[in-house]
Parts: C-alpha cells; structure tokens; sequence
C-alpha cells in the first residue's frame, strides 16, 4: 500500500500534533504536500518546525485564497482543517466537492447551518469525513466503554458529568480568539464537544432534548472589577501592569508563541496574549446542561473554567449498579509547551459499585501522551496502518454532528430559556 498525501490548512496550535505525527512517526505510510492559512509568517514557521524538529523537508505554502489551488496542484488524498472553528466547514465542504476526505480538528463546526452543509456535502460527495476525538481513545475512557458495553451496570438510566478546567488551561480560551462566541461556539461547543461525544461513544445512544443555562462569572473586565481589580492591561506581552499576574501570557519569552504569533501579528492583526479580564469577551466561564437521550438516559453535566484543578468526575447509575471515575490532568497552555504534555493523565480511578454485590476498582492499563494517553492511539488510527478496533472508537461526520449539536442546542437554550429537541437542528439523510 502507497503513502497517503495529505494538505493542511490552519497553522495554528492545533496543526503541529498532525503534522508533526506525519514528520515522524508515520513517514512510512503518510506524506504532508503543502500548508494552507490566510497568515504567511505562521506557515514560514510551520516549515521551519519540519525542518528543524523533524528533519521533514519543507512544504510549499499557500494563502487561504489559493485553497483550491493547492488541491488542484497538489491532488492529496486527504486535507487536514486545524483552522478557526468557525471556518471548519468552508474547507471541509470544498475539500469534498473536489473528491478529497477530510480529518477535521474538533468541533467539526459551530452552529446547525454549517453542519447541515458538512452533513450535506458527504451524502452529495459520497467522501469520509474523520472528527479527531483523541479521549475516545484514552484507555480509562475505553475501559469505561467496555463496562458498559458489557452490561456491569445493567441499563445506564443517568450520569452525572463535572469537568474542571484550572486557571492555567481555562483561561487560555479567554485570552484567544475562542473569547469570541462566533468563532467557536462558546466552550459548550469547542471544548465540550469532546465531553458530549464521550457520553454519546459510552452509552451508545443520541441526545434528544437539551436544556442549559450558562454566564460569564468570573473572567471579563466587569467581574474583575466588581473583585475589586484596579490593574488592567489589553495585553500582557510588554505591559507594567501584567507582571506578576498570574493570568497574565507573555509572548516574547517562549519560542514557540513568539514564532507562531508574535511575530505574525503583522500579517493579520491578531493578538494571542489577551487579557482575560478585558472587555469582549462573549462566551460564558460557568455552565451547567440538562440532556434527555434517544434511550432515555438523563445527563446533568457542568463545566466551570476557572478552578484549582484540572479534570473530570463522572458517575453512571444503571439497573444494576454504579460507576464511578475520577481523573485528574495536566494542565497546559496550547502551542505553549511538549504536546505530549496537553491533558496527559496524572491520576485516574473507576470503581464499579454492583447494586448487590461488593465495590471493586475497574483496571486499565495507563496510557503515556497527551488527553489521557489517547493522542498517539488516535493518531495511528489516522496515519499508521489499519487495525481492527472492536470499540468502534473512529468518529466520522455523524459523530461529529452529534457530538456539537448537544452544545449548539444548549446555546439556543441559553439564548431563548427553554428546552430544545435536538431533532429540530438538523436533517441526518
């Protein structure tokens, strides 16, 4: 079997955990043709991380405009959309239309329109589309599968879901352009995707109704003030007034966010390092969400981004028992440090609580790499050969669309007061 051939467009933080996969541990079997971003600097720097990291040639480059160029030229197999969620489904749809498949960062999109073309696009195209959910493939979040899956616990009627972002990773999204709902959806659709995908992938069941309710509480410059903050700034890089502040993120002094932004602000304006206690931000810190499921299943589910540590409890009540997890992870600042370091797990437990019968720790066996040892399963499922995975843990389009479409509901609740049938957003073919 030949090499695949692969394009990317978005050089951003996300690109390099695939590009950098396909410069080394998969030169075998994959091949990276050319970057595409609307920022020429980034790309520069993108190349220079292949030839001085990797030691991968460098590729040709191509502003955003000469998208379809780039295919033309180059006829990959495959593009890898790693750009700013809101402009997911331009290239996902256009890459389709010109016979590509695509793997897509998550969110695959961000509201109900944009994934109807995405959903629309693969049943006119008859092209894959893969959404890159590393925690499906964490072994703690497989074994948590295979108990289910196996009946442990009887029928899941309910699960409780609290997900704890800290100080360092929370703020992140305040301080980039996730701050701004229209570019990502809020932290319901760009980060919680990944959470709802996982109790979609767990229970092996859809969500039907969703209720939210959700505020900004605590980072924006009305919350800091009302804290009695009296020290502002717009940016931390160069100002007095971020020194010493522990939410502030200084770009000059970390090679990878100087190259990758500091140094491109020239070419689109945009700033990496702004400060979470200013103004603009519309997305909301705190956020607490009702699901009702296809099979009745209940989730009541929080996320808060701005705690003392990072990571997750969970627990599912069934017909015949209860499980419990707890995880804690590494907490990391995008593009700001070791890949492998994004999410790596620092401790987890699941106890399973038989409902006639004696508590007992579920075992697994701890994976090394990034979002609970998930990244390097994911990407050799991506890149490397095939193998058989009797946990169906691949997401395509409809995972994708599944996995979003319980945030992107929950916005409109938000928006609007009132529950929302998941069924009224879009139309599966």
């Amino acid at each position: 079997m030949g090499k695949k051939t692969y394009v990317l467009v978005g050089t951003g933080g996300r690109a390099e955990f695939f590009y950098g996969a396909i410069a080394s541990r998969f030169r075998e079997t994959a091949e990276l043709l050319a970057f595409c971003d609307i920022n020429r600097v980034r790309m520069d720097y993108a190349n220079k991380r292949l030839r001085e990291t990797y030691d991968y040639p460098e590729v040709d480059t191509y502003p955003s405009e000469r998208f379809e160029d780039m295919i033309a030229q180059k006829k990959p197999d495959c593009v890898i959309v790693t750009s700013v969620d809101r402009t997911h489904h331009r290239y996902i749809v256009r890459a389709l239309e010109l016979g590509c498949d695509v793997i897509t960062e998550k969110p695959m999109t961000t509201d109900a329109e944009k994934c109807q073309e995405i959903l629309d696009a693969v049943s006119r195209t008859g092209r894959k589309v893969r959404v890159s959910f590393n925690y499906r493939y964490a072994p703690h979040h497989t074994k948590i599968r295979e108990l289910i899956e196996n009946g442990t616990i009887g029928d899941v009627t309910s699960i409780h879901f609290e997900w704890l972002l800290n100080t360092r990773h929370g703020a992140d999204y305040f301080r980039r352009w996730h701050r701004d709902k229209r570019n990502g959806g809020g932290l319901l659709v760009h980060k919680s995707t990944h959470h709802f995908d996982l109790v979609n992938f767990w229970i092996g069941s859809q969500p039907d109704t969703v209720f939210a309710m959700g505020d900004l509480l605590f980072y924006g410059r009305e919350n800091a003030e009302n804290r009695g903050v009296t020290k502002f700034y717009d940016r931390a890089t160069g100002h007095p007034n971020a020194e010493g502040d522990p939410f502030a993120l200084t770009l000059d002094d970390n090679e990878q966010l100087k190259g990758m932004y500091l140094d491109a602000e020239s070419e689109d304006g945009y700033r990496r390092d702004q400060s979470v206690f200013g103004d603009g931000i519309s997305i909301e810190d705190t956020m607490s969400v009702m699901v009702r499921y296809k099979n009745r299943a209940l989730l009541t589910y929080s996320l808060n981004a701005y705690l003392p540590w990072e990571g997750y409890r969970i627990a599912f009540n069934g017909t015949k028992g209860r499980i419990e997890a707890n995880v804690v992870e590494q907490s990391y600042v995008n593009a700001g440090g070791d890949k492998a370091l994004e999410g790596a797990l620092q401790g987890a437990n699941i106890l399973v609580f038989p409902m006639f019968g004696e508590p007992y720790k579920a075992d697994f066996e701890e994976g090394e790499g990034g979002h609970g040892g998930g990244d390097p399963v994911l990407l050799n499922d991506l890149f490397g050969e095939p193998v058989e995975d009797r946990f169906r843990r691949a997401a395509d389009h409809v995972d994708g669309a599944r996995s979003i479409l319980t945030g992107i509901a929950a916005n409109l609740s938000m928006a609007q007061g009132r529950a929302v049938k998941v069924d009224e957003l879009v139309r599966f073919s």
